[in-house]
């Protein structure tokens, strides 16, 4: 056991809330039976400053690990100061998130503040506040005049406020948790978050403050080392050397069970022979030789409807995850049909055997609304309104996409649906962590894969998904698109010398290999050096004083950054790279072939006729195998041992569209 698990094991030993006040001791001793592993382990390290990771399962308290030090604090010890700031900052991936974690902190906020009462000690007011895509604008300016002392807001949203006058508002912050960390770390909205909090740390050092305490939190995460120091970064030291800083990694492990079944319902013979979708295009086809626009197919669907309502009916609570906002919108309205179908032949058979003066007891409303659906394009009110009906019981089931994938405290949800594969163990894993939501409570899922390829991947998922074998994250090195955007908006509020703009960028992990040359680059693009006539066209976004070595944004740059927030997505269902035989035509090198270059992705609509020689193709959503080029064969996935005891009740049609 390493030195720091041996500490927080003695302090758990004796005393977890040794640090807090009287007044949260006796609020949580009224509210819980005792700490778990996740906080008697983070509380510690919390108490002391450190930064700190915490990897738990769901429904491990690890929201109150992170929050309640911060809270205790402003309660009790913000007595003595009466100055308004904001002193938390809460980011989440995810606005539904940000709304469920703004509810959870009330308890401990109102009962910390009773028990202070009873005891004759003082206490401050602490305001929660929301700042999000869906704030309306009076509110935003309402918190700019009078800031609230826990903010809770997106990635997005915080890069909008430090490109804003606004700024000055988070310039005594302390504390920053970023929660489900993972669903970030891998990709370029993190690289673009890891950015935004080294000009938050800029922002509060400008102010005399002390280093922000970085918290952060996920449920899926592997290797956790990489993803703490992403979360921590570091700093440059006068030799210009990346220094790491000091980060606690905590690890609880489950203690809980994931029941995970695929099921394939047996369809209706009466729906054989009908004709099938047209065939599938592309390398999903490619190896079909069946996939023929004569071929009819038996069509799933008949049989899977009727199955996840029979699921929903049997559970007080469901949650029915797909992939897509338009397969969630036609599997929702599916449902109700089928619902409404159900409850009209009951009455009709109840109004055809019960007497005619109680013909109108006991029958269930025809109108009945089992399913709603919850994604990123229902308005916010309609949303909330959806979580809560869930929550309280009054809504049998959510049709949702990742919408509610990350840490939604759902509380009584009994069973998840999956249709189709998650596409990976973590995403799987959080999603079906939604139902069990509470300590030492069982996850269950049942998984409905669309065709034969996704049944392959499924099986493989959730045979993962049984051991916890979770894929590694890895955060991109030195993304110089986000870069570009981030160097627009930080020049945008500040001049910036460049020896010191590469210092403080090199702060965040994602960019600490980030060489001079390189953001020379960079700067000279955004200064309008460009290699050709051809971009022109392109107005330059700053100016670049190279006597004084200083830059600084060009009239009208503030408003391009606040409205290009974001990162260009990693989406697309072909990656695109340039083949290694090709770039070992100029390597003399004596290291061997080099691997080959990725250039980014394509759409299958954007899709275009290349020469097999300059460009590789993988399609991505199908048991992803090594890069190969357009002319490599099919492979074939191999399903575990271990896998037997997945249930199997019928055969898939082997296109994706069926």
């Amino acid at each position: 056991m390493a030195p720091a698990e041996r500490a927080d094991t003695a302090a758990a030993a004796t005393d977890p809330l040794a640090w807090a006040s009287e007044a949260a001791r006796e609020w949580f001793a009224a509210s819980f039976d005792a700490p778990t592993p996740a906080q008697r382990r983070a509380w510690p390290h919390a108490a002391a400053g450190r930064n700190v990771v915490v990897s738990a399962p769901t429904g491990s308290g690890k929201t109150l690990a992170a929050f309640l030090v911060a809270v205790d604090r402003l309660v009790t010890q913000g007595a003595q100061d009466s100055r308004r700031r904001t002193r938390v900052l809460y980011v989440s991936p995810l606005k539904a998130l940000a709304y469920d974690v703004d509810r959870n902190l009330r308890a401990p906020l109102t009962g910390i503040r009773a028990a202070a009462a009873r005891r004759g000690e003082p206490t401050a007011p602490v305001e929660v506040a929301i700042r999000s895509g869906d704030t309306p604008m009076a509110q935003r300016r309402r918190m700019a005049r009078h800031p609230p002392e826990v903010l809770i807001t997106t990635p997005e949203s915080l890069y909008l406020l430090l490109t804003s006058a606004a700024r000055q508002t988070l310039a005594e912050v302390d504390t920053v948790i970023v929660d489900e960390i993972h669903a970030v770390a891998g990709n370029k909205r993190g690289a673009h978050l890891a950015l935004s909090l080294e000009r938050l740390e800029a922002l509060i050092a400008t102010a005399g403050g002390p280093a922000l305490q970085r918290v952060g939190l996920s449920a899926t995460v592997r290797p956790l080392e990489d993803v703490a120091q992403f979360l921590a970064g570091g700093t440059v030291d006068d030799h210009g050397q990346w220094r790491p800083r000091p980060v606690e990694a905590i690890h609880v492990d489950p203690d809980r069970a994931v029941d995970v079944d695929i099921e394939l319902p047996a369809a209706d013979d009466s729906e054989s022979g009908q004709p099938g979708p047209p065939a599938a295009s592309g390398p999903v086809a490619a190896g079909d030789q069946r996939a023929t626009s004569g071929e009819t197919h038996k069509s799933i669907w008949p049989a899977v409807h009727p199955r996840i309502l029979e699921i929903v009916r049997a559970s007080r609570s469901t949650i029915v995850f797909a992939n897509s906002r338009r397969l969630a919108e036609r599997l929702c309205a599916r449902l109700n049909e089928l619902a409404a179908d159900d409850n009209a032949e009951q009455q009709a058979a109840t109004a055809a055997d019960a007497p005619p003066a109680g013909a109108d007891r006991g029958q269930a409303p025809a109108g009945e609304v089992v399913a709603r659906a919850h994604h990123g394009s229902v308005a916010r009110d309609e949303r909330l309104a959806i979580e809560e009906a869930l929550k309280t019981g009054a809504l049998p089931c959510v049709v949702a996409t990742s919408s509610l994938e990350l840490g939604i405290d759902m509380g009584t949800v009994e069973q998840v649906v999956q249709v189709a594969s998650p596409g990976s163990v973590a995403t799987g894993l959080q999603r079906v962590g939604r139902a069990g939501h509470h300590v030492g409570e069982a996850s269950r899922g049942t998984i409905f894969p669309k065709f034969r390829g996704d049944l392959v991947e499924a099986t493989v998922v959730a045979d993962r998904m049984r051991a916890g074998a979770i894929e590694s994250t890895h955060p991109p090195r030195v993304p110089l698109d986000v870069l570009a955007q981030q160097a627009v908006a930080m020049t945008a509020v500040d001049a910036w010398g460049v020896d010191d703009l590469l210092a403080r960028v090199r702060g965040a992990a994602p960019f600490a290999e980030l060489s001079r040359s390189q953001l020379d680059g960079v700067l000279d693009l955004l200064a309008g050096r460009y290699p050709s006539d051809e971009f022109a066209e392109l107005r330059p976004r700053i100016t670049w004083d190279r006597v004084a070595d200083v830059v600084q944004g060009r009239r009208g740059a503030q408003r391009v950054a606040v409205t290009s927030g974001g990162t260009i997505p990693d989406r697309g269902l072909y990656r695109v790279e340039l083949d290694a035989g090709a770039e070992d035509a100029g390597h003399t090198g004596g290291a061997g072939p080099r691997a080959p270059k990725r250039v980014g992705e394509l759409h299958p609509e954007r899709r275009q006729h290349l020469l097999d020689d300059d460009l590789a193709r993988e399609p991505e959503r199908h048991c992803p195998p090594p890069a190969r080029s357009a002319r490599a064969s099919t492979r074939s996935a191999a399903v575990p041992a271990s896998s037997s005891s997945t249930r199997v009740t019928a055969s898939l049609p082997t296109s994706p569209r069926s």
